[in-house]
């Protein structure tokens, strides 16, 4: 059964959302302020245990069963030229995903990630929406319960990633109807794109947006209206990582452009989501301050499909391996001062 098979189900999950275990994370805190280090020198990596701790509901989290879920999808608005690559190359992508040989297979595996790639309807891009919505509403319902369906209760992380030529546009898009500004705010060089091709984007995203400014300014219709598959997928499995309880790790500014609508009608929305770096693309430090993630690394990474994220995956092994495998003062005999 779908988890959101009406708009109004997507609506009432967004206004529900359960809150971490404030007990798991008081005895994660707890814990932390025993181990054999002065407190707080491990920085945010004691943070992030404690986080974890509370969305995995036990004092002592683990990453057993962590998977990279990678969506891929096709965009309209690619005939105007916003993408240094033509939209044939998600489909290849996808395909070098199956074959094991992209950046994500090599930091999934390095990160001890079961890795999925969904493809989304690579044969039928969105409308252009410039000139009308994205997709309608059985399509954009579609993509949020693919999205869904790949998140399982007991997952102990989910990183989500994506692939889709032109939707850093899309991207933009969504966040200038989410969070306002104009599209020199949100629009950036993508997958290299500079001079005429970067003012053909922004003009795009300010006709997509003068396009749907008198539409319903509501998650489901941002989504829908200039989003994606992909995207809207993305914005699925987050809603339904929630309802589990499940830990999420995003990627970069399209992972948290998919938020951006969520956030902006339900701000507790990111409270079970860490950022797992800070993009090289223009907009994402902008997009990061608004829905109030600090991301974990920054490596000056802009290549998508999961990547960074990943990478971000070991660090939060990292904490927990500390946090779970240092003795106590009281185990050690050391004084604790």
């Amino acid at each position: 059964m779908s988890l959101f098979p009406t708009v109004a189900a997507f609506d009432a999950a967004l206004a529900s959302l359960p809150a971490a275990d404030a007990p798991c994370r008081a005895a994660a805190g707890a814990r932390q302020a025993q181990l054999t280090k002065p407190a707080g020198s491990l920085g945010r990596l004691e943070e992030i245990a404690i986080f974890m701790a509370g969305w995995q509901r036990r004092a002592r989290p683990r990453v057993d069963r962590g998977r990279a879920v990678i969506f891929a999808g096709n965009h309209g608005v690619t005939r105007y030229g916003v993408s240094a690559f033509p939209p044939e190359v998600t489909a290849q992508m996808v395909a070098n995903f199956a074959r094991g040989g992209a950046a994500i297979n090599a930091l999934a595996g390095a990160a001890g990630l079961d890795l999925r790639v969904v493809p989304i309807a690579l044969d039928q891009p969105t409308a252009d929406f410039t000139v009308e919505p994205a997709m309608n509403e059985a399509e954009c319902l579609i993509a949020l319960n693919i999205g869904a369906e790949a998140v399982e209760p007991g997952l102990d992380l989910l990183l989500l990633g994506e692939m889709g030529i032109g939707n850093t546009t899309a991207a933009a898009a969504l966040c200038q109807r989410s969070f306002g500004g104009n599209a020199t705010d949100w629009v950036g060089a993508g997958t290299g794109v500079g001079g005429h091709g970067l003012e053909v984007k922004r003009e795009v995203v300010e006709l997509a947006i003068a396009c749907h400014a008198h539409a319903p300014a509501t998650p489901f219709e941002t989504l829908r209206r200039v989003g994606g598959r992909e995207i809207v997928a993305i914005a699925g499995a987050m809603l339904a990582a929630r309802l589990h309880h499940v830990p999420v790790v995003l990627d970069g500014f399209i992972c948290g452009a998919a938020l951006a609508p969520l956030a902006a009608a339900m701000p507790s929305i990111t409270d079970h989501i860490l950022a797992g770096h800070l993009s090289a693309e223009a907009a994402h430090g902008r997009l990061l301050e608004r829905l109030c993630l600090s991301p974990l690394l920054d490596l000056d990474m802009r290549l998508g499909e999961g990547s960074g994220g990943a990478v971000a995956a070991a660090v939060i092994r990292s904490a927990l391996a500390a946090h779970d495998q240092m003795a106590t003062f009281v185990d050690a005999g050391v004084s604790a001062g």
